[in-house]
């Protein structure tokens, strides 16, 4: 093999090298390093910020330079051994065992490695090359990433597929398993991925679960449900669930009964409304953090294709897919039945099934008791015709059911008390 065929070769290899790290940079460089040297140098930190403005692009170029490097280096060896051997099998044996431990040395390994742990160093001629190459071959990569597609099954990336949100979670799933990133974290930022996958239907309160209060209600009770309910922001209705006029906070109608005592009674809840946020269930959950948080926004009704009420949504329901459920303090875990007085009176979780409860009672329930629903509390919200909130009653065979404290963020009902007796219901 010829000194210049040995020097082609390893220009080839370390400009293969050279390009490797460049991936590895520009894939790990942040934000902070980028404003350091935009303060020291602006120029070059117009390269830079050009490259990171459309990181697929000169990413898939550097790729194609780098595969075509190491390839016609590949190519070289082969030609050279092969007229230095009589067997055309032994030469490109050869040749391959050659061309990959120096690919995996040369430019898998060392480079990249050089590229992740300086990629404040190595950006600028990144970057400065990236964005040559990709002048004079963009289209062809651009080409190349069409046919791809074309080729594959489904449905392809436009940008091509070197960088984008797949590859990124997988580098999250590597982190993770080699102890870098945390459960926690781990699941954080796949929740964070799939919130712009995600729509608002998927996350909201349905309109079963609504409570909501009729404009013709006085401000006392008002009051009333809000702490009955647990809810500082309330949905006001006008002739039904799909003529919402309006959100009734609890700190105004807090704050107009304390400076008007009288107003209990003779001022209307419509009379103290804020302005509702109407937004379509098919909206993602990420287009709509963004828009509550640049609104101040705490509170969205959702409406289906029909303008009808399909639900609410909180930004806390969007923060809550994100880091988990948030837990209310008085949490706990709850016994499905506790007998505070045998055979009389019993404290009963709301998750309980119906005919569970029906079981322990010692009572038979009717087809249309069964229908429909599966739990106490949804028991309850067919009877009431609205969703429970505490000291809610009805009857069962002679049991009297009475909801008690919610739970968690939603105030839920969590326990239900039933009594032997008969006694006429309240809703």
């Amino acid at each position: 093999m010829s000194i210049l065929l040995i020097s082609v070769v390893a220009l080839l290899l370390l400009f293969a090298g050279f390009l490797a790290g460049s991936e590895s940079a520009i894939n790990s460089i942040s934000r902070v390093i980028v404003e350091e040297l935009e303060s020291k140098s602006s120029k070059r930190a117009a390269w830079v910020q050009r490259v990171l403005a459309e990181p697929a692009r000169y990413l898939n170029v550097v790729l194609f330079v780098r595969k075509a490097a190491e390839l016609t280096a590949t190519v070289l060896v082969a030609e050279s051994l092969v007229d230095q051997f009589n067997s055309l099998a032994i030469a490109m044996s050869i040749s391959v065992v050659i061309m990959l431990v120096l690919s995996f040395v040369v430019v898998g390994v060392g480079p990249r490695t050089l590229g992740k742990q300086h990629a404040g160093a190595w950006i600028v001629p990144a970057s400065i090359i990236a964005v040559i190459l990709a002048k004079v071959l963009g289209p062809i990569t651009t080409l190349l990433i069409a046919i791809g597609n074309a080729l594959t099954p489904g449905k392809g990336f436009k940008t091509g597929p070197f960088a984008n949100e797949a590859e990124l979670r997988d580098l999250v799933d590597q982190a993770h398993e080699r102890g870098l990133v945390e459960e926690s974290e781990h699941e954080m930022i796949h929740s964070v991925f799939e919130l712009g996958d995600t729509l608002v239907r998927e996350l909201m309160v349905p309109r079963t679960e609504m409570v909501w209060i009729e404009g013709s209600k006085n401000l006392r009770q008002g009051l009333s449900l809000a702490l009955r309910s647990g809810f500082t922001r309330i949905p006001v209705v006008g002739e039904n669930l799909d003529n919402i006029i309006g959100i009734a906070y609890v700190k105004d109608l807090a704050k107009r009964t304390h400076e008007y005592r009288e107003s209990e009674q003779s001022e209307l809840v419509a009379d103290h409304l804020r302005q509702a946020t109407f937004i379509p269930e098919t909206k993602t959950a990420a287009e709509l953090l963004k828009e509550m948080q640049r609104d101040q926004i705490h509170l969205a009704i959702v409406v289906d294709e029909y303008g009808g009420t399909a639900g609410l949504i909180t930004i806390e329901d969007l923060l809550e897919e994100i880091v988990g459920e948030i837990a209310d303090e008085y949490d706990d875990d709850l016994d499905e039945i506790e007998w505070i007085e045998e055979g009389r009176k019993a404290r009963v979780s709301a998750r309980l099934h119906i005919e569970d409860l029906a079981g322990h009672l010692e009572i038979e329930l009717d087809e249309s008791e069964r229908e429909d629903v599966d739990t106490i509390g949804g028991f309850m919200a067919k009877a009431l015709g609205r969703v429970p909130i505490p000291g809610s009653e009805i009857e069962l065979h002679g049991w009297r059911i009475t909801a008690e404290r919610p739970v968690g963020r939603r105030h839920r009902i969590g326990t239900v008390l039933v009594e032997r007796g008969n006694t006429e219901a309240k809703p």
